[in-house]
């Protein structure tokens, strides 16, 4: 199997190379023998996007069937089940076609003489680093079940944390799309009735009412040419948000926003201690944990501060110090808490102590967004109703005082 790679060197170079290996731990392995970090790999040695325009799509696996798939892989192990055996029970439960089809391709594997996290990374969309690299320690260590139990839990979690923040947005959402809605009828199919009546008996309209007028017009002549452009507009904003440069430039934007910017750090602060208290519980080597972290967070703004914090651990310094220079995408505890940890020998405890914690508090926080989204939205939506109801309102006091 072929994969290109961006190789940086010890001195900051980097250099884009093809590499044949069997797994994409394989190519690991291999540039950090040459003194080297891997940037980033792509599977295949055919055309790469661009990595500012790259955009992802699904896999076809909703999250709560790959952690009801984990967590019964997980107890079957436990049970005494062989991983073979085990596989072909998980794909027979399961009603997804994509993760039976999957599960069938590793079984076989298995079968073949591939080792599970071999298998699993033959698969990268639907797998993420840190099941993989959870699977092999599990495999080295033959604690298999004990390791698959502590990354389903990690990815419930994490699953759990994002609906949490997601249904915080929806209110807002259906509001915001009810007001555009109401918006384009009352333009569309109340405002010309009322235009016509001040046209017939020739009132002078004011400026916030010819506004309304104008916009009523332009929308009514050039419908054809509205849809499409909202339809365009809608599809740049979608493929910008999810280009990596976009996302990021509008990530870094979102992060000053008071409430919301808190929220963020905190909900990517837990998502990084938790997958590090996991990756280290199950012993994965301090280094190789902070390379899965920072891929697991994705996101570049925070997956800088892990790339410094590997810099850091490879000259000897504290896990805590990289944290420590970046409060203002990790919060200081965060830093704390790893120190408390290094000086104790408990990383891994102080790390899922944080990861509750912060937890713990983007639930907190997330209702306090909506109480507070609440009475925002009364205010916008009451200023939006008194502007339109003052501009259709202006001209008919005008025309009774006339009369």
């Amino acid at each position: 199997m072929k994969f290109r790679v961006t190789v940086r060197k010890a001195n900051g170079a980097e250099e884009k190379r093809t590499v044949d290996a069997p797994s994409r731990f394989a190519v690991y392995a291999q540039i950090e023998k040459e003194g080297a970090t891997v940037a980033m790999l792509t599977e295949g040695a055919g055309f790469v996007i661009p990595a500012w325009l790259n955009i992802s799509f699904g896999t076809g696996v909703s999250a709560d069937a790959l952690v009801l798939m984990i967590k019964n892989l997980s107890a079957m192990l436990n049970a005494g089940l062989t991983l073979s055996r085990s596989l072909t029970v998980v794909e027979r439960q399961t009603h997804n076609k994509r993760l039976k089809k999957i599960m069938a391709e590793i079984s076989t594997a298995i079968k073949g003489g591939s080792s599970f996290h071999e298998a699993l990374a033959e698969h990268p969309k639907l797998f993420s680093k840190l099941f993989i690299a959870m699977a092999h320690a599990g495999e080295e260590g033959g604690t298999l079940s004990e390791s698959l139990s502590i990354v389903g839990v990690q990815m419930e979690c994490a699953r759990n944390l994002t609906k949490k923040v997601r249904g915080a947005m929806i209110y807002p959402i259906i509001i915001i799309f009810a007001m555009i809605v109401i918006a384009i009828l009352m333009l569309v199919f109340v405002v010309p009735t009322l235009t016509n009546t001040f046209t017939q008996l020739g009132v002078k309209l004011p400026f916030a009412t010819r506004v309304i007028v104008a916009s009523s017009n332009f929308l009514i002549n050039h419908t054809i040419l509205m849809i499409i452009a909202t339809a365009a507009i809608i599809g740049a904003a979608w493929a910008f948000k999810r280009s990596q440069f976009g996302g990021q430039l509008l990530f870094r934007v979102v992060l000053y926003i008071p409430v919301i910017g808190e929220l963020i750090r905190e909900t990517y602060a837990a998502r990084a201690a938790r997958t590090l208290s996991s990756l280290l519980s199950s012993g994965v080597d301090v280094l190789g944990a902070i390379r899965i972290t920072r891929e697991v967070v994705g996101t570049k703004t925070f997956a800088d501060v892990l790339t410094e914090a590997e810099k850091n651990v490879r000259k000897g310094e504290p896990l805590s110090t990289a944290f420590a220079a970046h409060t203002n995408r990790y919060p200081t505890m965060f830093s704390d808490m790893i120190a408390v940890g290094e000086e104790t020998g408990k990383v891994s405890e102080m790390l899922k102590q944080v990861a509750d914690y912060y937890e713990n508090d983007v639930e907190q926080r997330t209702k306090d967004l909506s109480t507070i989204i609440e009475p925002v939205l009364m205010l916008l939506i009451g200023t939006g109703v008194g502007i339109f109801a003052v501009a259709i309102i202006a001209p008919i006091y005008s025309l009774s005082s006339v009369m």
